[in-house]
């Protein structure tokens, strides 16, 4: 049986993902608390960041990024612009070092993965320093960072799908 290359759809491979990064985003944002203590929200928006430099370079998803963060800098009450330019920072990594990412397993992935979630918080870290004149709590980032990097297995599962449908990028 030979199976044929389905074309990229943009709402299967950007639309949906983006779709379910607010969902996610909404229902984590509820204010429920254990024991006085709040569950880190993850960065849903980093497994789509990632995986969408890594899938094809085009110019819907930092358009979708864009819109993305600026949803999350109004349901978490961020500054204008704050997560989105954290979503693109990953992005724009990933696509600066796509060619060395590429053939590589599923564990080394989840290790770029982290250090670009990494890197996008850090610079969501200083921009929150440098306008509010103090540093965020260095332990709630930190757990937010490891609530982002357990959603990996996403970003594969995107990555997985989608990355053979164009072979104009083989």
């Amino acid at each position: 049986m030979i199976l044929s290359s389905r074309p990229l759809q943009p709402q299967e491979w950007v639309g949906l993902p983006w779709l379910l990064c607010i969902l996610a985003t909404l229902a984590f944002a509820t204010p429920i608390r254990v024991m006085g203590l709040q569950a880190p929200e993850p960065v849903f928006g980093f497994a789509p960041a990632f995986a969408w430099a890594f899938i094809r370079p085009s110019i819907l998803p930092p358009f979708a990024l864009l819109l993305l963060g600026l949803a999350m800098d109004l349901m978490w009450g961020a500054p204008l612009g704050l997560w989105p330019l954290c979503l693109l920072s990953l992005h724009a990594l990933v696509l600066a070092i796509r060619a060395t990412l590429s053939g590589h397993g599923f564990l080394v992935l989840w290790g770029w993965y982290g250090s670009g979630c990494a890197l996008a918080l850090g610079v969501g870290f200083v921009l929150t320093a440098l306008m509010a004149g103090a540093a965020p709590n260095l332990w709630g980032v930190g757990g937010q960072w490891l609530a982002s990097v357990a959603l990996y297995p996403f970003a594969y599962r995107l990555i997985d799908r989608f990355e053979d449908a164009d072979v104009r990028f083989r």
